[in-house]
């Protein structure tokens, strides 16, 4: 199964950025913590060269807890800033504040030292679709914020958020990278919903979701679905899975054929609002002993 999904809006807002990382003092980039490696966009590395960085492992609350904390110590260990946030429910975000002043402290006192003081810190914001980046922009600026308006330099009508005194934030579109060097990068994507939906195969992609949940999480879809085994090996018995799936879910045709197609928009729904349980899909380097979860698989399922 190949995915891949570069519009040419993505392109130009590339071109965009790549303008304005003349004015910026570091940048923020959200990943989703259930796919931190897959989610981080490769090309920001290039755009943001000889920029203090930040890393924002997003949707932390959704991600299996056992592995966020490392993830964060795997980026700090690379020279990234860390936190881990939930912009829905505001978790994580005061601290934001504090990481962005100690990711910009050489520069602070490079200011200082120039008898310039006072000069807002100037992040741009950035992540791929659907990881969460308005919601939150939303919850870090709060009631607090004032459009400062045009910059010059800036393109005509793109507007700077003061958060407060200290800091302005660029927000910038969503964007993903031309080619996916490996196709488990896009799978992942497309399981979390950052590569349109109206692309992609859905019943394929269930079928490699319970390939992934077969190995690392078999237990999650005996809670959820009353299935008898979750023994998966290969695309055979995952499509058999998807038909029990089918059959206990009430999916069915005329016939009482299982209708494999609404069984799985069940199951990738189900996956992207945890009601699978908190699911993380990538795992950081790791001691061979910890790298792959345990074979018992429980996971915090919401039903």
């Amino acid at each position: 199964m190949h995915f891949q999904w570069y519009p040419g809006h993505m392109a130009k807002a590339k071109k965009m950025m790549q303008e304005d990382m003349k004015l910026i003092d570091v940048v923020i980039e959200l990943v989703d913590a259930r796919i931190p490696h897959s989610s981080k966009n490769p090309d920001i590395d290039a755009l943001a060269k000889n920029k203090s960085r930040v890393i924002l492992l997003n949707k932390s609350d959704m991600a299996d807890q056992r592995y966020n904390n490392a993830w964060k110590e795997y980026f700090e260990s690379r020279g990234y800033y860390v936190a881990l946030v939930n912009s829905k429910s505001g978790a994580g975000v005061k601290q934001v504040q504090e990481i962005v002043n100690k990711a910009c402290q050489a520069k602070i006192e490079r200011d200082r030292r120039r008898g310039i003081l006072n000069r807002p810190v100037r992040a741009m914001i950035v992540g791929i679709p659907n990881v969460g980046k308005s919601t939150f922009i939303n919850s870090f600026v709060g009631k607090a914020s004032t459009k400062t308006g045009n910059k010059p330099g800036v393109t005509k009508g793109k507007q700077w958020i003061r958060l407060n005194k200290f800091t302005e934030l660029l927000d910038t579109p969503g964007i993903l990278w031309p080619k996916f060097e490996d196709q488990l990068v896009g799978l992942r994507l497309a399981l979390i919903g950052s590569i349109n939906d109206n692309i992609i195969d859905t019943t394929n992609m269930a079928l490699e979701l319970i390939l992934i949940l077969g190995k690392y999480y078999p237990q999650v879809l005996i809670n959820r679905y009353g299935v008898e085994t979750t023994k998966v090996e290969d695309q055979r018995e995952a499509m058999e899975l998807l038909q029990a799936i089918a059959v206990k879910r009430s999916c069915l045709l005329k016939g009482g054929m299982p209708d494999i197609d609404r069984a799985a928009a069940f199951l990738i729904d189900d996956f992207r609002s945890t009601k699978l349980g908190n699911i993380t899909l990538e795992f950081p380097d790791m001691p061979a002993e910890e790298k792959e979860i345990s074979q018992t698989g429980e996971a915090d399922a919401r039903i």
